[in-house]
């Protein structure tokens, strides 16, 4: 597990389980403390897999203990990825990279997490349908990102 924050959202990657994203709140002590792990696998099981163009399902902000960050207040995050027909996967090169710059794209643009994931995961499978790192990054304008950015 690693993680990072930025303008208020601690993002958590756990290998090769995916990517959690969550936004801290407001200290409530009223809250029950929940680890972590166990709260990522109840929203996997909410997720639905059936479902072929990236997802977000969240949870209400809890109290949340993980290894490496301690406790926070958070409201967490599982985003799905889109699934590609093995015969359109080109090259995933910079993949990963186009899916964080898009999620910093999202922060700036102050697009709210239940978009912010399924955009991300949509820029990183447009660029996974072309030769190298950034030939298959779809602009604005592309029809593919027109219900994360209107």
């Amino acid at each position: 597990m690693c993680g990072f924050e930025v303008d208020g959202y601690l993002f958590i990657f756990f290998k090769p389980n995916g990517f959690v994203g969550t936004l801290p709140q407001i200290e409530s002590p009223a809250m029950e403390e929940r680890d972590i792990d166990s709260l990522v696998e109840s929203l996997k099981q909410r997720k639905h897999n059936d479902i072929a163009i990236p997802t977000c399902v969240s949870l209400s902000v809890t109290k949340v203990r993980a290894n490496g960050i301690g406790t926070v207040n958070a409201r967490l995050f599982v985003g799905t990825a889109e699934k590609i027909p093995p015969s359109e996967v080109i090259d995933t090169t910079g993949a990963g990279d186009a899916f964080i710059g898009a999620v910093l794209y999202a922060i700036c643009t102050n697009m709210p997490p239940e978009k912010m994931l399924p955009f991300a995961a949509q820029v990183a499978a447009a660029g996974c349908r072309a030769l190298g790192a950034r030939t298959g990054l779809p602009h604005r304008t592309d029809p593919r990102l027109a219900s994360f950015l209107h």
